[in-house]
C-alpha cells in the first residue's frame, strides 16, 4: 500500500490494526456523546530564539466533557500520575471529590498557570455568584521548537479554543497544544481514537485524546512492529525528558474509583507503543464519565473498558505521530515527520517474514 493517496494518514487509513475492539464512528474522543474538543495553533517567527518574542510553535487544546455548564453539572472523574515530573493543576481536588467542574486544558509547560487563570475568568463569567473554582490544566514541554519562556498563549486563544470546540473533531498532529511536540524523536502532537465496549449492561464508548512529547526513537512500535529497529529520525538517538497527557472519556456510568482504574490503564497503551516513562517525563492521565446514570457497573465487568482504554491510547499515540508534519522552530531546530511509506514497507516486510516461518 502507498501512503501517497493520503495527506498524513491515520492508522485506520493505512489498515494498521491496533487491538480487537471496534472503533467509534470517527475514531476520536468526540465519539463519546456530547464531548467536544477545540484547538488553537500558534505559529510565528523564525530563526534565533528571542525570549518573549519567539519563534512561537505552541498552542492550546481544550476538552469539554459536555456542552452544558460544567461547574453546575460536574462529571465524575479521576486522575493518575504515570510519572510525576510535570505540572498538573486541579488534580488534588479531583482526587478528593471525584469530580471535574471545568473544561480540561492542554498546553505547553510554562503556559499552565496562565491558562488556569483564564479558565477561572471563564467559569466565573458563567457562574458569577461562585467565588472559587478548580481549573484543570495539564502540560507538555515544547521548548525544542518554541519560545517557552515567552508564554504566548493568552486569554483570547483560550476563549477561541472554547468557542471553536466541536464534535466530531479529528484534528491531529501539529494542532493546538501539539504544535511544538515530539514523540520518539519524530514530530508528533495531538492524537485521538475510540473503542466500542460491549458489557452485560450495555455498549459503551471509550475515547482517548493524547498530547504526546516522549519516547526514545529506538523503542517505537507501531502495530506491534519494532519500527525503531529499522528507522530513526535525523540526529535523535535517545529520550531526553519528554511527557504525555492522556485524556480518557466514556459514557459508561462509573464511580470515581472505577475511573481511577481506567486512568491507570493508559500506561498499557503507552507501553505498547514503546513509552518507557523516563526520569524527566511528566506523564498524566485523566478519566471522566459524562453519564447521567447512577453508577451500576460491577468491577467484574470492567475488563472490556480497560481494553478500550489500552487500545484507544495506543492508537491515539500512533496517530499523533503519523498525522504530524515536519516543522522548524526556534534556532531553526527541526522535527521531522515520520516517512509513512517507509513505515508501511517495514510493517509489510515484518509480517511477510513472520508468515514465512
Amino acid at each position: 500500500m502507498s501512503a501517497k493517496q493520503y495527506e498524513r494518514p491515520r492508522t485506520s487509513e493505512l489498515n494498521i490494526d491496533i487491538g480487537i475492539l471496534d472503533k467509534g464512528d470517527h475514531n476520536a474522543i468526540t465519539d463519546v456523546s456530547d464531548v467536544k474538543v477545540g484547538h488553537v495553533t500558534l505559529i510565528s517567527g523564525q530563526g534565533r530564539l528571542n525570549h518573549g518574542h519567539g519563534p512561537t510553535r505552541t498552542g492550546i487544546s481544550v476538552i469539554l466533557p459536555h456542552s452544558g455548564n460544567i461547574y453546575r453539572q460536574k462529571v465524575t472523574a479521576s486522575t493518575f500520575a504515570l510519572n510525576g515530573f510535570g505540572k498538573a493543576v486541579g488534580f488534588m481536588q479531583i482526587g478528593e471529590l471525584g469530580t471535574i467542574e471545568s473544561p480540561i486544558a492542554l498546553t505547553s509547560t510554562l503556559n499552565t498557570w496562565r491558562v488556569a487563570d483564564y479558565m477561572i475568568d471563564y467559569l466565573h463569567e458563567l457562574n458569577p455568584e461562585v467565588h472559587s473554582f478548580n481549573p484543570v490544566v495539564v502540560e507538555c514541554n515544547d521548548w525544542f521548537l518554541n519560545d517557552g519562556m515567552g508564554r504566548h498563549v493568552n486569554n483570547n486563544h483560550f476563549m477561541e479554543a472554547i468557542n471553536n470546540s466541536c464534535s466530531p473533531n479529528i484534528q491531529e498532529g501539529n494542532v493546538g497544544a501539539g504544535t511544538g511536540m515530539t514523540a520518539f524523536g519524530w514530530k508528533s502532537g495531538i492524537g485521538t481514537s475510540s473503542r466500542l465496549c460491549e458489557s452485560p449492561y450495555s455498549k459503551y464508548t471509550v475515547g482517548v485524546l493524547a498530547l504526546c512529547n516522549m519516547g526514545d526513537p529506538r523503542d517505537l512500535r507501531i502495530g506491534g512492529v519494532p519500527i525503531g529497529n529499522f528507522i530513526k529520525p535525523p540526529g535523535i538517538y535517545d529520550e531526553s525528558g519528554g511527557s504525555v497527557a492522556i485524556i480518557i472519556a466514556t459514557d459508561a456510568p462509573l464511580t470515581a474509583r472505577q475511573l481511577n482504574r481506567m486512568a491507570r490503564r493508559a500506561s498499557v497503551g503507552l507501553s505498547k507503543v514503546g513509552g518507557m516513562l523516563s526520569h524527566a517525563s511528566g506523564s498524566f492521565s485523566i478519566a471522566f464519565s459524562n453519564s447521567i446514570e447512577k453508577p451500576n457497573i460491577d468491577d467484574s465487568h470492567m475488563s472490556i473498558l480497560f481494553r478500550g482504554v489500552a487500545e484507544a491510547t495506543e492508537e491515539a499515540i500512533v496517530n499523533s505521530i503519523l498525522r504530524a508534519e515536519t516543522i522548524s522552530g526556534r534556532d531553526d531546530n527541526t522535527r521531522h515527520a515520520i516517512p509513512v511509506d517507509q513505515i508501511l514497507d517495514i510493517i509489510d516486510k515484518h509480517y511477510s517474514a513472520l508468515k514465512s516461518l
